[in-house]
């Protein structure tokens, strides 16, 4: 049976006892909402369906983002970089609030303010996915059954159309003119490998076989182990590469820092709208142009899905257009 207590602060205390349930209260600022409440709670015990909200209604968002941090965000691969994000997160006003009042409407204002600040919608959608997956792990996993997940009823933003840009005429030995190492040779391996930054940096000598004429990435972007073929010139390039104690074929050297210096590199060459990621795609589009069908190409560069492929796979128009007329082009 449901009591109701008014307090000092002259809020009203609705406490509900049942036989077989934990002790509910909540404080509400009329006594008329105190009762509506109630009521609410005490049906939902008659028909079998109460679930506790206590612990979703004494949580905040900053509580139960650390707990995600310790244990859920180690689990990932991407830790590092969630981990930044899950920071950010904790500064923000709403996580002061309980998990138990978060609304949609909250996270849909966080996500307009953040496109007036212009913010990309890569980066908007990255932190969204973050509360998204709490509030999800918090239902299944931590006991609290009653929570929704208000994410899910928000609009994502709209990803812009995949990068298409490939490497002009000229541009390619310009680049490799006008680097040394390692940057030569890491552009060289991203073209004929299709690989990505981080799984060119962080392959190692011991998963290299050049007679066999293949590398093995123990730790890609998928979590999955991939096999990839090593073209003649792939394997001039690994085979010129000095040796280091350390095992991997390019030490003491970070993702970044080569995005950060292949931008340098473009800019002095008056290379405009090219990043070192769209190598990859040049390669990836190279692999298609040299007639191989979808399901090869995705074994050798490891992309998860045919519709994640196809963004790479923009062939250039004066290419089709040959096949397309050969006759004339023949002329």
């Amino acid at each position: 049976m449901a009591t109701f207590t008014k307090r000092k602060d002259g809020q009203w205390q609705a406490k509900i006892r049942r036989r077989g349930y934990p002790v509910v209260s909540k404080t509400f600022g009329t006594k008329a909402k105190a009762e509506r409440w109630a009521r609410v709670i005490e049906k939902e015990m008659d028909d079998g369906s109460f679930v506790s909200r206590t612990e979703a209604e004494s949580t905040t968002l900053k509580e139960a983002l650390q707990r995600y941090l310790n244990e859920i965000t180690p689990t990932k691969k991407g830790a590092r970089q969630e981990s930044n994000r899950i920071k950010i997160w904790m500064e923000h006003d709403l996580a002061c609030r309980y998990l138990a009042n978060l609304r949609g409407a909250d996270f849909a204002q966080y996500r307009d303010q953040k496109i007036k600040d212009g913010a990309s919608a890569s980066t908007i959608r990255n932190q969204l996915n973050i509360i998204s997956h709490l509030f999800n792990i918090a239902r299944k996993e931590w006991g609290m059954e009653c929570l929704g997940n208000p994410i899910q009823n928000i609009r994502m933003p709209k990803l812009p159309v995949g990068r298409d840009r490939r490497l002009r005429k000229g541009e390619e030995a310009l680049l490799l003119e006008s680097s040394d190492y390692p940057m030569k040779q890491l552009i060289i391996l991203a073209l004929e490998t299709g690989m990505r930054l981080g799984e060119i940096t962080g392959m190692c000598w011991e998963n290299v076989n050049l007679k066999n004429s293949t590398a093995v990435l123990q730790d890609t972007k998928n979590g999955e182990r991939r096999v990839v073929p090593l073209s003649s010139t792939a394997k001039e390039v690994i085979a010129s590469l000095p040796r280091h104690i350390n095992g991997y074929l390019f030490p003491r050297i970070s993702s970044s820092s080569v995005s950060h210096r292949f931008a340098t590199l473009c800019k002095r060459n008056n290379i405009k709208d090219f990043r070192f990621h769209d190598l990859r795609h040049e390669a990836t589009s190279r692999l298609f142009e040299r007639e191989l069908d979808m399901m090869e190409v995705a074994s050798i560069t490891g992309h998860k899905t045919l519709h994640m492929l196809k963004r790479y796979t923009h062939l250039k128009a004066e290419d089709l257009a040959r096949e397309l007329d050969p006759v004339n082009n023949s002329v």
